[in-house]
């Protein structure tokens, strides 16, 4: 992996947007259909268990600072079995989420924007900014994130502000109406989507920071606003198109945007506000992308993983043409495979990369070391 460094600032920006991601997209709808009204509720809830996480993947971090997560597995698993690991990990990875969000891509754009538009083509202009990005690097990305994220915070407060003349309170009410059953399975699908993938982040810091030591709080600083943006889009979701609507639409927050009408002057702005998840959506991907084409060349001993970007894009692109057949296959797909599998690999991979670094201190402690 290049020796590459981005300062706290950075990491804080990237990870916000990072958070934010698809999740703007579609963590409305799938949390509303599960908790109904009390959707901002789970995604509070979220927010917390989201931070134990975190805290998990802190502590990993915390005992090997100057290695990634692939390092770590083959440092703690063995060359062989780590590589195995770190195989499995990346292609899963791969298949699961920057092929995910470009499909996630396409399909909104067919759907809102553009719909006479073949997806190939919205997939390979956007495919060909996602591998440019890469190929300039982590330190560019951050630098880009750095100078978007303003921009994109501008698009979100104005969102937020025109939307607050139609908000409707009683939309939430009433609360718990269905007890508390419904909100775990809420939380976990919140998780999926926001928290969860955050062991990506494992790929570049602290390794690739400027001051290790601190990386795990401009982690926290960037995942609580970027969660604290999501339970404000939840919550507009509810309070605005009200809990049946926006469980029964693909993409509810596209359809705020639509609702914005200022003495009927200042409407049909969606189109604009769009930039706001363009630009989320290109740093998930981004992030995604970078961690695996780094990931490979760390793999097979690629020594610059510059050529990589290009063939990997390629697949990245045509795979997401076809991966979904429809979007219900999607949502099903979300719920039946990707929590249990992101389940596996943000939590069950850093607590077996712990246990058996705890095995090992305790059996290289030799009694004549022992006071």
């Amino acid at each position: 992996m290049p020796e590459v460094k981005i300062s706290l600032r950075q990491l804080s920006i990237l990870t916000a947007l990072y958070t934010i991601g698809s999740a703007i997209l579609i963590i409305p709808s799938s949390v509303a259909n599960i908790a109904k009204q009390d959707a901002w509720i789970a995604a509070l809830a979220g927010l917390g268990f989201g931070l134990l996480i975190l805290a998990l993947h802190h502590q990993l971090s915390r005992m090997y600072p100057g290695t990634n997560l692939l390092q770590m597995s083959e440092k703690l698993l063995g060359k062989w079995v780590g590589k195995t690991v770190n195989l499995l990990f990346l292609v899963t990875l791969f298949l699961g989420g920057p092929v995910t969000v470009m499909y996630d891509i396409g399909s909104f754009m067919i759907i809102q924007i553009l719909p006479e538009t073949p997806i190939q083509a919205i997939l390979l202009l956007f495919g060909a900014i996602i591998v440019l990005g890469i190929r300039l690097g982590i330190e560019v990305l951050a630098r880009s994130a750095e100078l978007l994220f303003p921009w994109f915070l501008l698009l979100f407060l104005s969102m937020t502000v025109l939307l607050l003349s139609i908000v409707k309170w009683e939309r939430a009410m009433p609360i718990l109406e269905h007890g508390t059953g419904p909100i775990f399975p809420a939380v976990l699908s919140f998780l999926s989507i926001a928290y969860l993938p955050h062991i990506v982040l494992l790929m570049f810091y602290p390794s690739s920071v400027a001051r290790p030591q601190d990386a795990p709080k401009a982690v926290y600083i960037g995942s609580l606003l970027g969660g604290g943006v999501l339970i404000i889009v939840i919550a507009l979701t509810i309070l605005v198109l009200g809990p049946d609507l926006a469980a029964k639409s693909a993409y509810p927050s596209y359809m705020l945007a639509q609702k914005i009408n200022i003495g009927n002057f200042l409407q049909r702005i969606e189109a604009i506000m769009a930039v706001m998840w363009f630009i989320t959506l290109f740093f998930r991907i981004t992030v995604y992308m970078y961690a695996i084409v780094t990931g490979i060349s760390q793999l097979f001993n690629i020594k610059n993983y510059q050529p990589l970007v290009l063939p990997i894009g390629w697949i990245m692109v045509s795979l997401a043409v076809f991966i979904y057949p429809n979007i219900p296959f999607k949502h099903d797909w979300d719920k039946r495979i990707w929590t249990p599998y992101i389940i596996i690999i943000s939590i069950g991979l850093p607590l077996l990369l712990l246990g058996v670094h705890g095995v090992r201190n305790m059996f290289s402690k030799s009694p004549g070391k022992t006071s």
